[in-house]
């Protein structure tokens, strides 16, 4: 490894003693701290985070660890895409500080067994198909924070459920760290970037085309003046059925906040779809104003 390299290689951390050693030191010195917490298979989306914790924190600390207690029994666990090789010289191209690659083991220990609630925010949509995904999203992020001790963190728009998951927890608990939230980044024609798209057939990636229609279609009709739910709904449901998508396990439009169904849109709302693509679950939104 050339020096330039290896001076540009963030450290690696694999134990929760020496991560708290590193902010203990970042502390003393008087930096600023922004988290990025991830589970690896890192994309532009992921990158647009960490570009924009350098820009606002002194040290930025990404987070790799696919958390098994956000998976059901029957979901891509073992599938999960596992790039860490590829995700730590990204990171060393944004000269990131600090990776916490933890195992499994240094998160949940043998005889682990505290959970966090999630908030109410958590029960439709994503906690309807899903049940506990949040249980176990809200307790490996409170206790990220918790390590990384952060001035903020970081998250991006397309998880837009679990962005209201966390701010509420956040609130609720009095955490004292910023939560930060940032744009969806998509490909060239449309697509909204997910780890999970590396899992498309060329076929499939196109079908998938028809989800950011369908969001970028209500997002036209609102601009439009339409505000009648019921109509966005159907349309969002035509757009990919006629792709061939025919697994939709929701196309709603909702409270921006709340997530309470919406007969019409008086102010705003945000539009979510949830959809299988052969055996690929993706997942997009969109604010409607």
């Amino acid at each position: 490894m050339a020096l330039e390299e290896f001076q540009a290689a963030p450290r690696v951390i694999q134990t929760i003693d020496a991560l708290r050693l590193f902010v203990t030191q970042q502390r003393q010195l008087g930096k600023r701290l922004g988290l990025v917490p991830t589970m690896g298979a890192l994309h532009a989306g992921h990158l647009s985070l960490v570009k924009k914790s350098n820009e606002e924190c002194d040290v930025t600390i990404v987070t790799i660890f696919v958390n098994p207690t956000q998976f059901a029994p029957h979901e891509d666990l073992d599938k999960y895409p596992r790039t860490l090789t590829q995700d730590l010289k990204l990171l060393a191209e944004l000269h990131v500080s600090a990776v916490f690659v933890p195992s499994v083991e240094q998160i949940y220990p043998e005889d682990f067994s505290t959970f966090v609630d999630p908030p109410s925010v958590a029960l439709p949509m994503e906690g309807q198909s899903r049940p506990d995904h949040f249980r176990g999203v809200a307790t490996v992020v409170l206790k990220l924070f918790n390590l990384a001790q952060a001035d903020v963190a970081y998250f991006g728009q397309k998880d837009y459920q679990q962005c209201l998951v966390i701010q509420r927890m956040v609130k609720d608990l009095g955490l004292p760290i910023a939560i930060e939230i940032c744009p969806i980044v998509r490909e060239p024609d449309g697509l909204a970037m997910s780890s999970r798209n590396r899992y498309l057939s060329s076929e499939e990636r196109t079908q998938a085309l028809a989800i950011s229609r369908a969001i970028e279609g209500a997002r036209q009709m609102v601009d439009a003046g339409e505000v009648d739910c019921s109509r966005l709904q159907c349309m969002m449901r035509s757009v990919m059925e006629q792709a061939g998508i025919t697994r939709i396990e929701y196309a709603c439009v909702a409270h921006p906040e709340t997530l309470s169904q919406l007969d019409a849109i008086e102010d705003a709302a945000i539009a979510l779809i949830a959809a299988h693509v052969g055996k690929t679950r993706l997942i997009d939104n969109c604010v409607l104003k």
